[in-house]
Formats: C-alpha cells, sequence, structure tokens
C-alpha cells in the first residue's frame, strides 16, 4: 500500500507553530526539534496507516471520521481525517486541553 500525502491544515500549521515557539521559548532548540521529528514521525505513521488513529473523539464532535494519533514524548494529538486521496489534518492540540471545544471553527466559538 503507498502512503497518502499528509496535508496540515491552516489551523494545524498554525497549532504546530505555537508549540514550537513555545518549546523554544521555554525548553529551548532541541526539544523543539525533537517536537518537528515527533510530528514528522507522526505523518509518515498515518499517512502510511490511517486507520490506526483513534476515533475517540469522533462520536463527542459528531465527525465520525475523525481520528487521533499522539506525538511520540510530548504531548499532542493530532487530529485527521483520512480522504480517498490525502489525510486531511486538522489540528494538533497538547492533550491536555479542553479538545471539543478547541476543534470548533473559529467563526463558531
Amino acid at each position: 500500500m503507498k502512503a497518502k500525502a499528509v496535508i496540515p491544515r491552516e489551523q494545524a500549521n498554525r497549532d504546530v507553530d505555537e508549540a514550537v515557539a513555545h518549546y523554544l521559548s521555554e525548553a529551548g532548540e532541541a526539544v523543539a526539534f525533537g517536537f518537528i521529528d515527533a510530528l514528522e514521525k507522526a505523518y509518515t505513521h498515518i499517512g502510511r496507516h490511517p486507520s490506526t488513529g483513534s476515533p475517540r473523539y469522533a462520536h463527542e464532535l459528531h465527525l465520525p471520521s475523525l481520528r487521533a494519533w499522539p506525538l511520540t514524548r510530548y504531548p499532542y494529538l493530532m487530529f485527521y481525517v483520512e480522504r480517498p486521496d490525502h489525510i486531511d489534518v486538522w489540528r494538533v492540540l497538547h492533550e491536555q486541553r479542553d479538545i471539543p471545544d478547541w476543534m470548533r471553527e473559529p467563526d463558531t466559538v
């Protein structure tokens, strides 16, 4: 099976930028680069095995195809939906956040 392209949405990219900025200011370059490495590994994994993500939040958010995948060694979850030709990454959120509230579109909050 060929890996699908992983395409983050603009909001997911903003989430990543915020996390990297936080790690740079609070923990240093090595930790920030480690976060980026963990994110890239997660992208590779879900591109090859999209169905392995947890559907835990799918029911609560009324999004039956939503999946979540944890980043290794970092307390972040990547939320995505498998499409026929790619993986659509919606958000990359700290796991301690109120996930249902953070997953809403900005104009519905």
